[in-house]
């Protein structure tokens, strides 16, 4: 535990010092290589699990990254809390928003999975802090609808989105009904490379203030939904956060995704945003579709050695 906690705590000051670090390069004919090996990889995980990959990787560091069908869509599910609880940071850091206020709902509000605003429903509301920290940290869905409706709807925090340069990702309903993204369906979906590309302004980039960033990024190391995905095949000594999302229904194929900042010693972060459709329903999570991510980690740790 001691070990994890200071490789935790030089991550983050790591992070918050990049513009001043040089970072470890390989020269252009090796990194080039690892890049068509890596794509190569992520077919071949495509191709042995017979269902629908989509990812891009970005080294935050040089700028490299690689992918799969990464300007595809893909349903976002829960990946979308990851920007929804950076929203309500950045709207605190411009004094529009006070992370203290406190929104009220009702048993009204209620759906499924809401392990923390559950816990809160007798005391009647809870601070905007505590709705974005469950919703990134536990992907309470009536902890994210309340602050899609404090944003004004989906379509305002859409908005919002183009504002921070997204012009893909799209919210178009609540939880839990955005879940349903059946095959021709481009409502409350993103793409790979549009998902990696804002996660990464939004966690290294200027968006957020410092502190709203080390934030975000300790909600994510604590978040514990993705431990089998994109963060279990890494190495003993890297630090990682991530968002999950997850759907199933009988109407489309099941869907595992999984957006992280990867923080290997010294160097750069990576972002890695991972969206897998299964080769059909099944009427429960499967380990082997989160085993699909997890590989995608394997082979994102070994380019990213390279790169």
């Amino acid at each position: 535990m001691f070990h994890q906690q200071i490789s935790r705590r030089n991550a983050l000051r790591t992070l918050g010092a990049i513009g001043g670090l040089a970072f470890f390069s390989t020269g252009s004919a090796a990194r080039n290589g690892a890049t068509r090996d890596a794509a190569q990889a992520l077919k071949k995980i495509e191709s042995d699990a017979r269902g629908r990959l989509g990812v891009f990787a970005l080294d935050t560091g040089s700028g490299r990254s690689f992918g799969l069908n990464h300007d595809s869509r893909f349903a976002l599910c829960s990946t979308f809390k990851l920007l929804l609880s950076a929203v309500a940071l950045r709207e605190a850091d411009a004094g529009r928003l006070d992370l203290n206020e406190v929104i009220a709902y009702s048993k009204a509000d209620m759906v499924p999975v809401a392990p923390v605003t559950t816990l809160h429903l007798a005391e009647g509301g809870m601070r905007i802090g505590a709705l974005a920290k469950a919703t990134q940290q536990t992907s309470d869905n009536v902890a994210g609808n309340l602050l899609i409706k404090r944003f004004g709807g989906p379509d305002e925090f859409t908005k919002i989105l183009r504002g921070l340069g997204d012009t893909v990702t799209r919210l178009d309903r609540y939880e839990t009904v955005m879940n349903l993204v059946p095959p021709g369906e481009i409502r409350d979906t993103t793409t790979p490379r549009a998902m990696a590309e804002t996660t990464a302004r939004l966690l290294t980039g200027d968006l957020l203030s410092r502190s709203s960033r080390t934030t975000l990024i300790e909600w994510m190391i604590e978040t514990k939904t993705g431990l089998t995905r994109l963060r279990a095949n890494l190495p003993k000594d890297w630090v990682a956060g991530d968002k999950t999302g997850t759907a199933l229904h009988p109407s489309m194929a099941n869907k595992h995704n999984d957006v992280a900042i990867i923080m290997p010693p010294d160097r750069a972060p990576i972002i890695v945003a991972a969206y897998f459709e299964a080769p059909g329903y099944f009427n429960e999570m499967r380990a082997e579709d989160n085993a699909v991510l997890a590989e995608v980690g394997r082979v994102v740790a070994d380019w990213a050695l390279v790169a």
